[in-house]
Formats: C-alpha cells, sequence, structure tokens
C-alpha cells in the first residue's frame, strides 16, 4: 500500500504510526510526500488563507487519481466535506486531547488566569484559540505564529513570544526537548481543543473495498463516535478552520456529553462568546441541540 502524507515531521510520524500498525497486520506498506497549501503558504493565518482542506487538498486529489491507496491525517486538519468518492476508512490511534500551553518560565504567574503574566504575547494563528484566550485573558496581545510543531516551539524559545498554545497530541507524539520552557496542560472543558483533535484519520476511496477491508481494522470504536459527534457540531456550522468553535466531548454508560465554545468577531474587536453544555443519548439530537443553541445566541450578539 501506498500511504500519502505531508512531510512534516508530526505527519511522517503519524504516517509511520499506521505503517508499523499495518506490517503488524502483514500488510506492506511505504510512504509518499505530498506538499500542501497549507505547507507552502506559512507566512499567513488560517482565516487569511481562501477555502477549506489547507492540509489535506493535494492528498486527497492523489487519493483520487489512485496515485495513492490511502492519507492519514490529523482529524481537526481534515474538512467535514470530504470530495465525492472519497471517505474515512478509520479513527485511530487516540491520546489526550488538550491544549498544552508552553510558556517563557519569566512569564509564568500562578495568581492569574491561564498561568500567564499581565499583558503577555502569545502566539497562535488559530481564531479558535484566540477567541478562548481573548476570552480569559483579555489583557494578553495574540500574535501569528506559522510553522510545524517544531517550528513553533523554536520560535518560542528564542524568545519571539511569551507563550504559545499548541496541541498537547504533537508534542508528546514527537517526545520534543522543551528545553527549560514550561509546560502546562489547559483543562480541555474550560481551555477546549478543535473538534477531533487527538484522532488520527485514515482517507481512502469509498469504491476500494480491499483497502476499506484492511484499514477498518485500525478503527477505534470510541475515537469515531467522539468524532461523530464533534465534528458533526462543526459541519453543522459548515465551519472549518476559519470558524472559532471549540468542542469536547465524553462517553460514559451510553450517554455522549459535549461542551462548546463558539467565538463571535466584530472585525478585530472579539464579543462575549457562546458556551454550551449537554448531554444525551443520541449523537444526532445532541449536535442539534447544540447549534441551535449556540447559532441562535450567536444571532443575538450580532
Amino acid at each position: 500500500m501506498i500511504i500519502g502524507t505531508r512531510g512534516s515531521q508530526l505527519a511522517l510520524y503519524q504516517s509511520n504510526l499506521i505503517k508499523d500498525l499495518l506490517a503488524e497486520m502483514g500488510v506492506p506498506a511505504e510512504l509518499r510526500i505530498i506538499k500542501t497549501v497549507g505547507d507552502k503558504i506559512d507566512q499567513l493565518s488560517f482565516d487569511k488563507i481562501e477555502g477549506k482542506g489547507f492540509f489535506t487538498k493535494e492528498l486527497e486529489e492523489a487519493l483520487l487519481d489512485t496515485s495513492i491507496d490511502l492519507a492519514v491525517h490529523s482529524l481537526k486538519d481534515l474538512s467535514t466535506d470530504q470530495p465525492s468518492g472519497l471517505t474515512i476508512g478509520a479513527y485511530c490511534s487516540p491520546v489526550d486531547a488538550s491544549e498544552l500551553l508552553l510558556l517563557q518560565a519569566e512569564a509564568y504567574d500562578p495568581d492569574l488566569p491561564l498561568f500567564l503574566k499581565k499583558n503577555a504575547v502569545v502566539g497562535t494563528s488559530s481564531v479558535r484559540r484566540e477567541a478562548q484566550l481573548r476570552y480569559h485573558r483579555p489583557d494578553i496581545t495574540v500574535s501569528g505564529l506559522r510553522g510545524n510543531v517544531p517550528t513553533r516551539v523554536r520560535k518560542l524559545a528564542e524568545g519571539q513570544y511569551d507563550a504559545i498554545v499548541i496541541a498537547k497530541a504533537g508534542v508528546e507524539r514527537l517526545q520534543l526537548d522543551l528545553g527549560d520552557l514550561k509546560t502546562i496542560p489547559l483543562d480541555r472543558t474550560v481551555f477546549l481543543p478543535a473538534p477531533g483533535q487527538g484522532i488520527l484519520a485514515i482517507e481512502i476511496r469509498e469504491d476500494d473495498q480491499h483497502v476499506a477491508g484492511i484499514i477498518y481494522r485500525l478503527n477505534d470504536s470510541a475515537a469515531e463516535q467522539k468524532a461523530r459527534l464533534e465534528r458533526g457540531l462543526l459541519a453543522r456550522f459548515e465551519g472549518g478552520c476559519q470558524l472559532p468553535l471549540a468542542v469536547t466531548s465524553d462517553i460514559v454508560d451510553g450517554t455522549y456529553t459535549l461542551r462548546a465554545f463558539l467565538g463571535h468577531r466584530d472585525g478585530s474587536n472579539w464579543q462575549t462568546p457562546t458556551r454550551y453544555q449537554g448531554s444525551d443519548s443520541s449523537i444526532e439530537r445532541l449536535i442539534e441541540d447544540a447549534y441551535q443553541k449556540l447559532h441562535q445566541a450567536g444571532l443575538k450578539s450580532a
């Protein structure tokens, strides 16, 4: 099998993880590196780039023209409206979905929200993270930050920022040396992650039953349910990286609990966000309840 992957250190780690799992099943595979628009345009924040699928479009094109057999994605990078002919064959290898605050030692203040000193400069190019940072700490300055995971950490270590917010999953998967930086995992029920964060998605062609049968053996049913719930809400808003929506969920004894944070921005000014928490035994009902309440609150704040 030919596995399509981006060339970043994290993407290669994730694709090699799937390659090794396939090898354990007796299925040989090789990696093919494909550069995406998100890799090529690394100066702009995601809300400044037109379209969707910044890190997936070229991989999906390679799937459709059959030059690769499957593509490995961080689920949070994958658009909810996939191209016709493609589907997710497995949701796998879930890890902690929490966000991680990395900061310079001198920027740490245990007595203030998010443990950041007053007027700190925090790096992120995610509108989802920016909305929550400004909600919890209106005094801080949010500054654009692009690049792969090691590049972001290096920019922080060089002193370009007081702190950055990054997915805990990426840092842990790469086992990065963080030197003297202070690390604080953020409670995912307080500072919410991206929908589907921490889950890997294996994308395949819908009509390739041979690959589908093999790949489904890697599927994690709990991860699939969380993905359906969290990304189902994102899809209901028809949103992508440009939407300041953060979501997390839990499954206990057949009951789903969903928490969501939706930021509202008027130009460059952030308004009071909308927060949601609800539970239900039905994924579809819970998605619709969350959407209706968040959408109506958004209309009122507009």
